[in-house]
């Protein structure tokens, strides 16, 4: 595997434990990061010296609006935004960052939409860097609560220096790690977004009850593989859906799944049957489509249908999508089917500290697992996003900068 495109275990040999501290750590507002990178000159300084003090300031943006699947270059591009100059102080009452790591999640393929259409999460600006959860390191600072140094954790854009004031500092904090976990990339997969909405929709929505059974599409993802071992350490019998072999020797010899298979090797129908001859209690649904259908066929009576994505949809046009036909099971088996949205008032906020003390925790001592790929450079950015939509990741994916 290349370099720019590595997969990496995250297993963590058991040390002292410790009182988890309150971590509000994901909770920021999805709203568009609107401060562009600044610097500013020494006029000082001559043509020669402003010029070596200059540095590259590359940023992943979004063109246009893409027709299925975005196509770098096209719609999305990595370019120059604006230079950073090292000499340059950090703004009056902010701070300078230089980016270390940026969450890839498939959600941000539905921000790549026009402005006046409205969803739960704010469209992305179109010839604008694209923005996500990011963690940073303070370069320089003019505000009392940071000190060059400090790492902070929040919604940035996905470029290499950023200037942060006024405002969107309320966008930005300290990432608290009061574990020491070695590996701070969890605070955007188990520990960030994605793994507060397995955990809070698993618990919310599931209800799970030791001896069910739990069908989990895109089980080698990120939420897909924390979904997994929850339900696990809740005593539930876990089935779940892979793209690969290898994926499928890892749920199940790594994350402990009773049993799994190849979606493009058999039918999701045809395979839970096999599996579940006698039904499933919970489908997590993160592919929709045929994954769907067949779990709403396999589905017992008064199961639960936990509808967290349909990523087999995202890049679909209207008449490439799939027709579902036995929907009508919901009501004959009197299934409960859920969407939701972590930042829903009452639903990511309830579980946060439970979720934070307890996975923290299971992280310190090894016994939760967690799997990152890691693409490497901005400039290999767009590939690593759009790794995401066709199965290429393993994991939590994260750029590394």
């Amino acid at each position: 595997m290349t370099k720019s495109s590595r997969r990496e275990y995250g297993l963590f040999l058991p040390e002292e434990d410790h009182h988890v501290r309150g971590a509000s750590l994901i909770l920021i507002s999805l709203l568009q990061f609107t401060t562009a990178s600044s610097y500013f000159l020494d006029r000082s300084e001559t043509p020669g010296e402003q010029a070596a003090n200059m540095v590259v300031n590359k940023a992943m943006v979004f063109r246009q609006i893409p027709e299925g699947l975005p196509v770098g270059g096209k719609d999305l591009t990595i370019e120059t935004v604006v230079d950073y100059d090292a000499s340059s102080p950090a703004p009056v009452g902010g701070v300078l960052l230089q980016a270390e790591y940026a969450s890839f999640d498939p959600y941000m393929k539905g921000r790549m939409r026009p402005a006046h259409i409205k969803s739960n999460a704010t469209a992305f600006g179109l010839n604008k860097p694209l923005f996500n959860q990011c963690i940073a390191r303070v370069l320089k600072s003019n505000h009392p609560k940071y000190q060059p140094g400090d790492q902070i954790i929040g919604e940035l854009p996905i470029q290499q220096y950023v200037s942060v004031s006024g405002a969107d500092l309320d966008k930005i904090q300290h990432l608290e790690n009061p574990l020491g976990l070695e590996d701070v990339r969890v605070f955007l997969g188990a520990l960030g977004m994605s793994g507060l909405t397995a955990y809070s929709s698993f618990y919310e929505i599931g209800q799970p009850q030791k001896g069910e059974t739990i069908f989990i599409s895109a089980a080698s993802g990120s939420v897909g593989s924390m979904v997994g071992q929850l339900a696990k350490r809740e005593g539930l019998r876990v089935i779940g859906s892979v793209g690969s072999e290898e994926k499928l020797d890892f749920i199940i010899r790594e994350l402990g799944f009773d049993a799994g298979f190849n979606y493009k090797n058999e039918r999701p129908a045809d395979a839970l049957k096999r599996l579940a001859p006698d039904g499933i209690d919970i489908d997590y649904e993160n592919v929709g489509g045929e994954h769907l259908e067949a779990a709403l066929g396999a589905m017992k009576e008064h199961g639960r249908v936990i509808v967290c994505g349909l990523i087999s949809e995202y890049n679909a046009t209207p008449g490439q999508r799939y027709p579902l036909y036995n929907y009508g099971l919901i009501l004959r088996r009197r299934l409960t089917v859920r969407g939701f949205v972590v930042f829903d008032h009452g639903f990511g906020d309830k579980y946060h500290a439970e979720h934070q003390a307890k996975v923290q925790r299971w992280i310190k001592d090894g016994t939760f697992k967690v799997v990152t790929w890691e693409c490497e450079g901005i400039d290999n950015a767009i590939d690593g996003l759009l790794a995401l939509f066709s199965g290429r990741n393993f994991g939590k994916a994260v750029l590394k900068f």
